[in-house]
């Protein structure tokens, strides 16, 4: 079978051996997992999940997801999950005249009939994998903790769909969620929008596109541990070679199977740390695991975002890796960052309400 995907350059020869002087200096990253975290992912290999690297992308959706292993976690406990009180229906999010998307509405309890803030949400997944359940937890941690109605959106992936198709699935359903806002019992004056990795990725760039096409614009935007970058060598892909579940392999896996073209990693609706037109876009809260070879590009966005006086926060949680924001049944650091992200949301809606 021919591999159609993009032939991105290979690394220098040297980086394995950088990444294990990195590793001599500073240690193994992993050997700094939280105890939790570490617990979630040994289970995960318990349970057969590969390398992305050594999959395809078929085979990849198949295999165990971080909610498999944190539902055997539990029942080894003998734990049930909890009634976190959020309901959840599966919806159309129109397109166009024939086409429309999956996505998944969740209410959270003490909703009013009308005018309730909304969060627009983006799974991760890198572009190639993530789907509408395995991401469910973050979608619900959200909705949970803001009170606010929460529509996941299952956009395209690649390989099937090259970029930037999942950009214009991102773009489509923002306006589909201005015009129905009101229709669902939302606020359209209290719309925010929120993703991990590739999600968050999306997220910027409909919060960047809706300030040039003075489209409703959110009142904040939540980017967790974004895919804002193109350069493959900075220092935390560097320190994080051989990181699980997701290191400099498992990325570069992953825009091999999105781009047509090497080149198109520069575009910069994936290069946002080079985009130098932020100013006016919605304030943001920007959430970064500590061992993720995307952190330094999240520091690097943070720091454009400032420079644009855009308003930012900017967290680091140490001990957790890329796709821990949704574990908080487990991972203490998960807990503490949505409480982070919910409370820069909860503030946003607030505001605009006064406004």
């Amino acid at each position: 079978m021919t591999d159609s995907s993009a032939n991105l350059p290979e690394p220098a020869a040297n980086m394995d051996t950088i990444g294990r002087l990195a590793e001599l200096i500073g240690g193994d990253p992993m050997s700094r997992l939280d105890t939790d975290m570490k617990h979630v992912l040994d289970a995960l290999a318990e349970l057969g999940a590969r390398p992305l690297e050594q999959s395809t992308p078929s085979a990849a959706r198949r295999q165990p997801k971080a909610a498999d292993a944190i539902a055997g976690i539990l029942a080894l406990q003998t734990r049930e999950p909890a009634d976190d009180g959020v309901t959840a229906e599966n919806i159309d999010i129109e397109t166009g005249e024939d086409s429309a998307l999956p996505g998944r509405l969740y209410r959270p309890l003490g909703l009013l009939s009308r005018l309730n803030p909304m969060i627009l949400y983006f799974h991760g997944g890198g572009f190639v994998t993530g789907d509408l359940d395995s991401h469910d937890a973050s979608a619900r941690a959200l909705a949970r903790r803001t009170g606010a109605m929460v529509i996941s959106v299952a956009y395209r992936l690649a390989p099937e769909h090259k970029f930037p198709a999942a950009h214009e699935d991102a773009w489509a359903a923002w306006k589909w969620l201005v015009a129905k806002a009101r229709e669902l019992g939302g606020d359209p004056r209290r719309l925010a929008i929120a993703g991990e990795d590739a999600g968050a990725n999306l997220a910027a760039n409909v919060a960047l596109r809706a300030r040039k096409e003075r489209v409703t614009q959110p009142v904040h935007q939540v980017l967790i541990h974004p895919i804002a970058g193109s350069d493959l060598a900075t220092a935390s892909y560097g320190a994080t070679l051989r990181v699980r579940p997701i290191g400099l392999a498992a990325m570069r896996w992953r825009f091999r199977h999105l781009f047509e073209d090497a080149e198109a990693i520069t575009d910069k609706r994936i290069d946002l740390v080079a985009r130098d037109d932020w100013r006016g876009v919605a304030p943001a809260t920007i959430v970064l695991a500590g061992i993720d070879p995307l952190r330094s590009e999240g520091e690097a966005l943070a720091e454009a975002l400032e420079a644009a006086n855009v308003p930012v926060n900017c967290w680091v949680y140490d001990g957790v890796t890329q796709g821990f924001f949704g574990l908080g049944v487990l991972v203490t650091k998960a807990l503490f960052a949505q409480g982070d992200a919910a409370d820069a949301l909860s503030k946003a809606f607030m505001s605009d309400r006064r406004g």
